[in-house]
């Protein structure tokens, strides 16, 4: 097992065990503390065992609820080895690198709520799947799996396609048409998008897996805190590149995998920070007085963060980061607070977008919204909540409405003077993993309430 001693960005009493335990604190109090401590990073084979038990609970216990939800009798996902369906490798135990061949898998719903899961393979997969059909060729392959659908009988069949979700439309249209011949004609009209079940599988957090959320977040986190300090910015000599890059490689050498490329930028007096500019921040050689931003995430027990934290170069003499940037990140603290209290059940992305807006109307600064669903993957399918360069609603991912147990990037940014850079604006970039549990916006590793300063 390797083992790293980081400087943790993490919330009192180190992230609790999960974050329903986090109800007990205001997200006030989600704050930045540093603290040395030891996080555990798996091994790529001790790793296998945790997933896998993941995977197992999901499909037992949250499966059928949600293919009774979206009335789906059976679901179909196919895949060709190398062309898999986005949803695979959620699907499938560990160690997977692709689909062998053509891998089939068959849910199907039986009348008393349970779902079998089943394989219709050249190989077959096991545990925690039945094989329905193995060996052969590929004509007795989609000759069974034709079989199998006929002797179940479902009246509503779930097809992996969608106009406006790319993660649900991982059918491709050989394989659909290898469906249809293998179908007798009378039950192509039983074929239907699974569209909204893909969406709720994807978009849901287990039990366990919200028990283990806030430990990942918490390796994001500490990886920036480490990023931001003396043991690796010189003034006047390390750059933003050399900040990024040292971020990228130390996530490697935990073994922990950078699902994009970290992002810094400087911010400092007399560098232009227009109203009507999208971002502000550059590229350089770091030097005293900067305000620096990253932008990191990582995928580790198949989940993911994504994580915007700003930092602060001490000029010489200077014992405190200046107070106008100390009163900017708390107004960037005001501002999630302020999209966060937004957050009710049943609303939908665009819905919470507008209330969030009216709400923060009379701010006295400007501010950005742009927060998405995260969990598989980085940009998750659920409700978006903004886009940075589409202020409006934006359709059909905007109308997704709010479920419980699910995770977000509370991510945007606010803009405001400040008085020691001669009311210069600076523009303070934010973004934390937090899980929505019915109720409350909980974040998963606390967020940041204090500057990273590098002295």
């Amino acid at each position: 097992m390797i083992r790293t001693t980081l400087l943790l960005a993490l919330a009192p009493a180190l992230l609790l065990a999960h974050p329903q335990a986090a109800a007990q604190t205001s997200s006030h109090d989600q704050g930045r503390v540093l603290e040395s401590a030891d996080l555990a990073v798996l091994s790529t084979r001790e790793r296998i065992e945790p997933e896998n038990a993941m995977l197992a609970a999901r499909l037992e216990n949250l499966l059928p609820g949600l293919m009774e939800e979206t009335g789906i009798d059976m679901w179909l996902v196919l895949n060709r080895e190398y062309g898999e369906d986005p949803v695979y490798f959620t699907l499938v135990p560990q160690p997977g690198f692709a689909a062998r061949r053509t891998t089939m898998l068959v849910f199907s719903r039986n009348e008393d709520g349970r779902v079998e899961r089943l394989t219709v393979n050249r190989y077959p997969l096991g545990e925690p799947y039945e094989s329905a059909w193995e060996g052969g060729s590929l004509e007795e392959q989609w000759a069974a799996l034709g079989e199998l659908i006929v002797d179940r009988d479902p009246a509503r069949i779930g097809i992996n396609v969608s106009e406006h979700w790319p993660e649900a439309d991982g059918l491709t249209h050989g394989l659909y048409q290898k469906l249809l011949a293998a179908l007798p004609p009378e039950f192509h009209d039983r074929l239907l998008p699974a569209e909204d079940l893909v969406i709720r599988w994807l978009e849901t957090r287990s039990q366990s897996e919200l028990n283990v959320y806030p430990h990942i977040v918490s390796l994001a986190r500490g990886v920036i805190a480490e990023a931001f300090s003396a043991r690796v910015i010189t003034p006047g000599v390390t750059t933003t590149d050399d900040v990024a890059w040292f971020i990228r490689l130390r996530f490697e050498s935990l073994g922990l995998e950078p699902w994009f490329m970290p992002y810094v930028n400087i911010q400092r007096p007399g560098m232009e920070c227009g109203e009507e500019a999208p971002f502000c921040g550059a590229s350089g050689t770091v030097q005293p007085g900067d305000v620096l931003h990253t932008d990191v995430g990582i995928c580790y027990l198949k989940l993911c963060t994504d994580t915007q934290e700003m930092g602060y170069v001490p000029k010489p003499g200077e014992t405190e980061v200046p107070q106008g940037l100390r009163d900017a990140l708390a107004q960037g603290n005001d501002w999630q607070d302020g999209l966060t209290a937004a957050f009710e059940t049943g609303r939908t992305g665009n819905e919470i977008l507008a209330a969030a807006q009216q709400a923060m109307a009379d701010a006295p600064w400007t501010f950005n919204i742009y927060t998405h669903p995260i969990g598989f993957f980085g940009h998750a399918p659920g409700p978006t909540i903004g886009m940075w360069d589409l202020p409006a609603e934006v359709a059909h991912t905007g109308d997704w409405p709010l479920h419980a147990d699910t995770a977000y990037a509370i991510e945007g940014s606010i803009k405001t003077p400040v008085p020691e850079w001669g009311d210069q604006l600076v523009n303070i970039k934010l973004e934390q993993t937090a899980v929505f549990d019915g109720e409350r916006v909980i974040y998963l590793a606390g967020r940041q309430t204090g500057w990273h300063v590098i002295r």
